[in-house]
């Protein structure tokens, strides 16, 4: 397809096809609202109404050095053009093509083993790969990869992203600071929350790319287990995402929260479900036939509508979760009783009465205190 106008990778405007291995549907003027997990955009409220947050935000957006980003991705790896990485610039292009995205972000390959992709930047988005990424992956599944960062750069994920790497980093140094340690891992664990739902928009903005659902899921697995696709299979994989949701007990959920907590990505298994499902509903489907938001309706978005979307998700995802919390949860909510025995067996009780349980035995006549 013909992309003549557009600017690519902060070279200037130059003459260039893009030669799709097969035709893609483009979405003219779309907005990132049309693949955003409502999940996502309600971290990202509750997290700007977070303590603090404003403060550090407008602080580190003067002072996070951009610049020396910047730089130090220029010098130390290689910039994706018409002379290096060629195939990933075509896709690059393709993609911005696709989502509609006018400036394309300059794009690096960085030697590290460890398969990665990220967008960061604060005034302008950069999106980085590494080589390990680049040699797992096969043309269709980075394809989906490349969308998933283009995403990213649409929604403006980037200015949080780049945010959460510094202060993770000064987290680790100022450990020593009780206080001041405190206060910015309680925003670096909100940063996290929210990071960890826009992976799943991403995800979607990477399918709405790549337009090959079995290429996303293979792409993810490989993420997962190597490159022995001969060694996996895809609904195997997706039956392990169900097991990992309704299995075990209350402690295997709490678990389950704790092992999240410092990761900045959802499991790979509870992602491939995620795109699964979306892929399957209808809302994709009329998005594939051209029926999606615009960005020139963004700025008469409803705030209220999006906390009500989002607040139906979230009831949506509590009431039809098989995570045993999540069923108890739901359980209180629909005032079921007996919880108090509940509990105790989800934590692995016998749901007898427990010590200091006053409730005398259904065969044993109440007895009088002295």
């Amino acid at each position: 397809m013909s992309d003549d106008s557009r600017e690519s990778n902060g070279q200037g405007p130059e003459a260039h096809e893009n030669v799709p291995s097969r035709q893609r549907t483009r979405f003219p003027g779309i907005s990132s609202r049309t693949y955003e997990h409502p999940a996502d955009r309600s971290a990202l409220v509750a997290l700007r109404k977070l303590s603090g947050f404003d403060t550090v935000f407008k602080a580190l957006s003067g002072l996070l050095p951009e610049r020396s980003l910047r730089l130090l991705f220029l010098s130390d790896s290689v910039r994706v053009s018409d002379q290096q990485f060629t195939h990933l610039n075509a896709m690059l292009r393709d993609a911005c093509d696709i989502l509609d995205l006018e400036k394309v972000p300059p794009m690096y390959v960085n030697q590290d083993p460890q398969p990665n992709a990220m967008c960061i930047g604060l005034d302008e988005p950069i999106i980085v790969v590494t080589t390990g990424l680049v040699e797992l992956l096969d043309e269709e599944e980075m394809r989906a990869v490349v969308g998933h960062e283009v995403g990213h750069a649409l929604s403006g994920h980037s200015v949080y992203r780049t945010i959460l790497l510094f202060l993770t980093n000064l987290a680790l140094r100022v450990a020593w600071i009780p206080l001041g340690n405190i206060a910015i891992m309680a925003i670096v664990t909100g940063l996290r929350e929210w990071f960890r739902k826009s992976e799943l928009s991403a995800d979607r903005a990477g399918l709405l790319v790549g337009q090959d659902l079995k290429a996303s899921m293979r792409g993810l697995m490989k993420i997962a287990g190597g490159n022995h696709l001969h060694e996996m299979n895809v609904d195997a994989f997706l039956a392990q995402a169900e097991e990992y949701e309704a299995g075990g007990d209350l402690r295997d959920s709490v678990l389950k929260i704790l092992n999240v907590l410092p990761r900045t990505h959802p499991f790979t298994t509870v992602r491939a479900a995620e795109l699964k499902k979306w892929a399957e509903s209808r809302d994709f489907q009329r998005i594939m036939d051209g029926h999606y938001p615009r960005r020139t309706e963004d700025k008469d978005t409803s705030v209220t509508g999006s906390f009500r979307e989002s607040a139906a998700s979230y009831a949506s995802n509590v009431k039809n979760s098989k995570d045993p919390l999540m069923k108890l949860v739901s359980d209180i909510a629909g005032g079921a009783g007996d919880l108090g025995g509940r509990v105790r067996r989800g934590f692995g009780g016998s749901g007898s009465s427990a010590p200091g349980d006053s409730t005398p035995p259904k065969d044993q006549p109440p007895r009088d205190e002295d």
